[in-house]
């Protein structure tokens, strides 16, 4: 056994040590440049997103909308320092963020058009929502959470995610212009995946404003609808439902989707809310949607779908966040159909999208006197 020098003096390599990684008095094996390369582009993803937040909070990507315009006028504008103002563009140009057509002078990119509020495509909401300091904070501490196995943000901010919000409508207002963004630009398509021949009624649970149903419902037309959120959420979907000309058509209810679910109902939606909660408080919440469901009703889950292995997928560093701010996770298909059978459902489809988001359609277990039949979920279901 080779031997390790600590403070001048050489001792025995212990066992759990392992081996040294190259003999004494020989130099290290280089790395990989291009490993190298790659490991410090992924440092800088940190720093890109701080830029692209400061370049939505002065307003460049609606500024350059007309066409390019040179620095010194951008920072007149909106009340920029100029030289700093061209770093800053410089920068995000590199990425392929704005590109500066002649010197000091800087026009959108087809990447920058979605900086804008009102384009199809846009992500400026989830800019502005991902540039909350509080938000960062939590994510900066992430390895208490690795350390506990609780999430970072009471640890930090000495209260949790929802109740923070609760107490901030400022920030529970990018929270929620992201989450309606998000519904806009994909749930929508998730929904339209499942079959909804038969659905007379269905409801949103935790819906947040309604965009999900103002983007599904004028595609429905027989379909009626309940959005269930707390009141203080609630209170913003009359305008985005009366915008789609869908209000009529939505009955609104505020509440804690913990202490209940409207009844009788052909599907319950529950888009990106399973994700939030941990296991327990999940089967907690679809035993409850069970028992509220008219017969042959569905539950459609819409969230993301994690492979297994290392397939590249958006939901595997979305985990991590959720791992920051709240007691939930993002699953597996297997991780979801488990939680389907603990609450007396059965997993009969899923379907992978074009994003990282899937869709999961759940129904109850046929009764057959006191038994029920086994399920996609693997076992028999708990009893009634």
């Amino acid at each position: 056994m080779d031997n390790l020098t600590v403070h001048g003096q050489e001792r025995p390599r212990k066992a759990h040590e392992g081996p040294a990684e190259h003999p004494r008095g020989t130099a290290p094996r280089p790395t990989d440049p291009q490993a190298q390369q790659r490991m410090m582009a992924l440092l800088h993803g940190a720093l890109v997103t701080q830029l692209l937040v400061v370049a939505d909070e002065f307003g460049i990507a609606e500024i350059l909308a007309g066409g390019p315009v040179p620095v010194s006028q951008l920072a007149r504008r909106c009340g920029a320092h100029e030289q700093s103002l061209h770093r800053l563009l410089r920068a995000l140009a590199s990425q392929g963020v704005f590109q500066e057509v002649e010197a000091g002078t800087f026009a959108l990119t087809p990447l920058a058009e979605t900086l804008r509020a009102d384009v199809p495509g846009s992500v400026r909401a989830w800019i502005r929502f991902w540039g909350m300091p509080e938000k960062l904070q939590a994510i900066n501490s992430l390895s208490y959470s690795v350390r506990t196995g609780r999430p970072a943000f009471p640890y930090v901010h000495g209260t949790e995610w929802w109740s923070y919000l609760a107490a901030h409508p400022e920030h529970a207002e990018l929270f929620n212009d992201a989450m309606g963004e998000m519904a806009r630009r994909v749930h929508a398509v998730a929904v339209e995946s499942c079959d909804l021949t038969g659905v007379r009624r269905v409801v949103d649970v935790g819906g947040g404003q309604g965009h999900l149903l103002a983007t599904i419902l004028p595609r429905h037309p027989e379909l009626q609808a309940t959005l269930l959120d707390q009141p203080s959420v609630i209170r913003g979907a009359k305008a985005v439902l009366e915008a789609a000309g869908v209000a009529d058509r939505v009955d609104l209810v505020g509440g804690d989707f913990f202490d209940g679910v409207p009844e009788g109902a052909d599907a319950y939606l529950l888009s990106m809310i399973l994700h939030d909660w941990d296991d327990e408080q999940c089967v907690t919440l679809l035993d409850m949607i069970r028992r509220a469901m008219a017969p042959d009703a569905q539950v459609v889950v819409i969230d993301a779908i994690v492979p297994a292995g290392n397939t590249p997928h958006d939901g595997k560093l979305r985990d991590t966040v959720m791992m920051a701010l709240h007691p939930g996770r993002e699953r597996t298909e297997a991780e979801f159909s488990a939680l389907f059978a603990a609450a007396g459902l059965r997993h009969v489809s899923t379907t992978g999208l074009a994003s990282s988001t899937g869709v999961l359609v759940a129904r109850a277990y046929p009764v057959v006197g006191r038994r029920k039949e086994s399920g996609a979920g693997g076992g028999p279901a708990p009893g009634a």
